[in-house]
């Protein structure tokens, strides 16, 4: 009891030194441990609270793999896949906190990097020697070539990925340092083809791959890959280019953003010496989960199911969801807020989980809480009005010059009738500005109250209600 106390007393004293301002990221909904470890990066590096904190979600994630699953019905199961781009400016100290975070996930590939290089030389070895050698050595008789066991790739083709999966049905994560690097070699080898796979990756779907010059096919049931990376604010629209926009890709990415402005100063505050441990020891208990297979080697995940209270809490949220779907104009908000649905599943298996990680109870979970959906609605609601903001990046940025023009011209807050006034110094008429106001509603405009309009940055909080659609 004393030392959650002493935890308590540590995370009330940093939370009295950072700028609540500059982050809206609900650092709260995590163990206490987990917190700790976040403001102390943000009090001591300069770590942005939504960076880390967006991180390790990722890094739990591939932790869990295909450990877990979670069912909302019995054909309705969601593993704890995402895809998560850290955004911000030059500078913004994105590579950091993804690093600090990712390094467990390094050092066990490391570790079984070094026993797959000494299990190869001695298949290499085994190889060499005659059939009767082998025998006579006590050695299997037809060795069997060791597979590389690995949680992170980076920089792989479709086919390569495929093949590291198929040794590594428990799963992996894809973490590039530019996520602008990832998307624009879609077309690298093919015309389309490794943009599809990345849409049916993240929903789980049995991918099949065929290698160039070989009849035989790489078959993966259960795939299980989340992506991780950064991205600067003035590339966000290349996500969009092409059909990204129209074919749910960029509806599949979480946006981490700070609403800081200023770069972190240097301090003379240290990181406690325990801190990567700490962080290291409550990934390596999620890690240590076996991943069960069947003779085929498939995954056989375990099921996690919900509480009559907890299913309670995520069904009102979802009927709220539905509501803001149902009112909104533009597609692409629309696309996003069904993804978020999805999401929020997930977020229940990782919440769910490290909450077990940091604790020493035993045995795992079987159910999702009621605390646990209340703790995930508030991630989610994180991340729509992150994604509501790069929404309105992306609107500005392809918007014409009289529409930029008109735009620029309009008060931060206005009524309709002022909108058309101003519109109308430019040559754009009333009927073309309703339209521009209609069909830019929550990512360029927000509506405050029938007839008056607010004008929404990249950096603005873009809270939705289903009042203020109506």
């Amino acid at each position: 009891m004393e030392k959650n106390i002493t935890t308590d007393s540590v995370i009330s004293a940093l939370m009295n030194h950072i700028k609540t301002s500059d982050s809206d990221f609900p650092v709260h909904v995590f163990p206490a441990k987990m917190q700790r470890i976040i403001l102390e990066l943000n009090t001591t590096c300069g770590f942005p609270i939504d960076y880390t904190a967006s991180a390790m979600i990722a890094a739990i994630s591939v932790a869990i793999g295909n450990t877990h699953r979670v069912e909302v019905k019995r054909s309705w199961q969601e593993s704890a896949i995402v895809y998560i781009a850290i955004v911000g400016r030059p500078g913004d100290c994105k590579s950091h906190p993804l690093t600090f975070v990712m390094r467990p996930l390094v050092n066990a590939d490391w570790k079984n990097n070094q026993e797959f290089q000494k299990k190869h030389c001695e298949y290499q070895q085994a190889i060499a020697m005659s059939r009767k050698e082998r025998i006579s050595a006590g050695l299997e008789e037809f060795p069997k070539e060791p597979k590389r066991l690995r949680y992170l790739v980076s920089d792989v083709t479709q086919e390569g990925l495929s093949a590291i999966h198929s040794h590594n049905p428990r799963g992996l994560c894809l973490w590039v340092d530019e996520l602008s690097a990832w998307f624009k070699n879609f077309t690298r080898y093919n015309t389309g083809s490794e943009e599809q796979f990345w849409l049916s990756a993240f929903n789980g779907s049995t991918t099949m791959s065929d290698r160039k010059n070989c009849q035989n096919s790489i078959f993966i049931k259960r795939p299980f890959i989340s992506v991780v990376g950064t991205i600067q604010k003035r590339l966000l629209t290349e996500l969009a280019n092409g059909e990204r926009a129209a074919n749910g890709f960029i509806d599949r990415i979480l946006f981490a953003m700070t609403k800081s402005n200023g770069k972190p100063r240097w301090n003379e505050d240290e990181v406690r010496d325990d801190l990567d441990r700490e962080w290291e020891r409550i990934l390596n208990r999620l890690l240590s989960v076996e991943c069960v297979v069947n003779e085929e080697k498939e995954p056989i995940p375990t099921v996690m199911r919900f509480t009559a209270d907890a299913k309670r809490r995520l069904y009102e949220w979802q009927h709220e969801n539905a509501a803001l779907c149902d009112n909104e104009m533009s597609d692409n908000v629309v696309s996003f807020f069904c993804k978020l649905e999805i999401y929020v599943l997930r977020f229940c298996l990782i919440l769910r989980l490290v909450r077990w990680a940091v604790s020493d109870k035993e045995p795992r979970p079987s159910y999702i809480e009621d605390d646990d959906v209340a703790g995930v609605i508030e991630l989610a609601e994180y991340f729509r009005s992150n994604a509501l903001s790069v929404l309105t990046c992306i609107s500005e940025e392809k918007l014409n010059e009289l529409h930029r023009t008109v735009y620029e011209h309009l008060t931060e807050e206005f009524s309709t009738a002022d909108g058309i006034r101003i519109a109308e110094r430019f040559g754009m008429k009333d009927h073309t500005f309703k339209m521009f106001l209609t069909r830019n509603l929550n990512t360029l405009f927000r509506r405050v109250r029938q007839g008056w309009y607010k004008k929404l940055s990249c950096y603005s909080t873009n809270k939705v209600t289903s009042d203020e659609q109506d």
